[in-house]
């Protein structure tokens, strides 16, 4: 199977990522000649297992954390699941979780799921969001009980990319001897994060949005916070989760991290223009556009924006045709008719919510692209627009 052209616009980076080639070469190893187990006594094995421990130390590194706090899982998701219900067994006379009405599936779904995969009843407060995609944070202070057993906040939004205020949430969680989570998936390699002085317990990271392979996550445990395994089996990860490492990943991840802390700056710059630049464009020629979330307190690489009446997966089968990739909202709910919960949690209105696109960059992408994107999209919403009756009956 030929998968891949020089021709593709890639620009769903909030989806997957394309693994780094530095992170390629790192992993090729470990794929070939150095295959030995960690945990194996003999010298061929434990080379292996300190090429692990320096992959930990990096990505610790990158997030203002210590390499003992670092656990390898298989994605975000079980990295989630994991804290949430780590979280709940700690405290199992405590039945009420905080969480937000626009979180990923990988939360929102398990909490929709809690009394069954529990056992209990629980209560599950979801906090509105804003017209622009924020919190409101006396909403989140009230909402905080001697009940809470743990809050669940995402750093960024995957659609929106619009940045929550979680180390302020996780300082007012500790007043309260609450448990405080954040999916920072998004987040992660993208903005500064410095966990040193936070009063966050809990932080999942998932490779593949930062240039690392699929199928490698972490989460993070701060010092001194109650623990209990997702995964029983042996001794790995200090028996914090059990099953024989993913060595050539943990390392491509730690390359990854090494990678983003060196790129920070100019995805916070570069990228950043990038993403302005496509904006501008983008609503300065096509009537009836709008940018969805918060103007600035987003991630830089991240812009949705809805076309009204015309149908988001129609706007993606053409902008296919040009080998321009991007999405209509998380790709774990794609193939889904409905309009995307984040969007209208936000009271996007229907007529938007149905048309919007998702554009999400990365250091690979060039200003050259950004024009080709500006220059074709116009004509692609124009002929949907034609053969849309809601848009002649508007303009008539």
């Amino acid at each position: 199977m030929e998968c891949g052209s020089d021709k593709v616009i890639y620009m769903d980076n909030n989806a997957t990522t394309r693994v780094a080639p530095e992170v390629v070469d790192a992993m090729m190893p470990f794929l070939t000649d150095c295959y030995g187990n960690p945990s194996s006594m003999h010298t061929f094995g434990g080379q292996v297992g300190r090429v692990v421990d320096e992959a930990r130390k990096s990505i610790a590194a990158l997030i203002g954390a210590e390499p003992d706090e670092i656990i390898f899982t298989s994605c975000g998701t079980e990295s989630d699941s994991t804290a949430i219900l780590s979280g709940l067994q700690t405290f199992p006379e405590k039945r009420h979780v905080v969480t937000t009405r626009v979180e990923h599936p990988a939360v929102k779904n398990l909490c929709e799921n809690l009394d069954n995969l529990t056992g209990h009843k629980h209560k599950v407060t979801r906090l509105h969001v804003e017209s622009d995609g924020t919190l409101d944070i006396e909403e989140y202070r009230e909402s905080l009980s001697e009940d809470t057993a743990i809050v669940s906040v995402m750093w960024a939004n995957n659609e929106t990319g619009v940045i929550f205020p979680v180390e302020e949430m996780a300082a007012m969680a500790k007043e309260q001897g609450i448990i405080f989570h954040t999916d920072a998936v998004q987040a992660v390699g993208k903005i500064p994060i410095n966990l040193k002085d936070s009063a966050i317990d809990f932080l999942s990271i998932s490779g593949h949005k930062l240039h690392a392979p699929k199928g490698i996550g972490v989460l993070y445990v701060r010092k001194g916070t109650p623990f209990i395994p997702f995964m029983h089996g042996g001794h790995q990860e200090h028996g914090r989760r059990g099953g024989t490492e993913n060595v050539a990943s943990i390392v491509g991840l730690g390359r990854a991290c090494q990678l983003a802390s060196e790129k920070m700056e100019e995805e916070n710059s570069r990228v950043r223009y990038l993403r302005d630049k496509l904006e501008a464009g983008l609503m300065g020629q096509i009537p009836r556009s709008m940018l969805n979330g918060h103007k600035k307190d987003r991630l830089p690489n991240t812009a949705n924006i809805s076309f009204e009446f015309v149908e988001g997966e129609a706007i993606l089968l053409h902008m296919n045709q040009l080998n321009i990739c991007a999405s209509s909202g998380s790709a774990c709910t794609s193939g889904s008719l409905e309009p995307s919960h984040v969007l209208r949690a936000m009271g996007v209105p229907f007529t938007a919510a149905h048309g919007s696109i998702r554009f999400s960059l990365s250091i690979y992408n060039t200003e050259d692209e950004v024009d080709f994107v500006v220059d074709n999209m116009p004509k692609v919403i124009a002929n949907l627009r034609a053969m849309s009756p809601f848009w002649n009956e508007d303009n008539n």
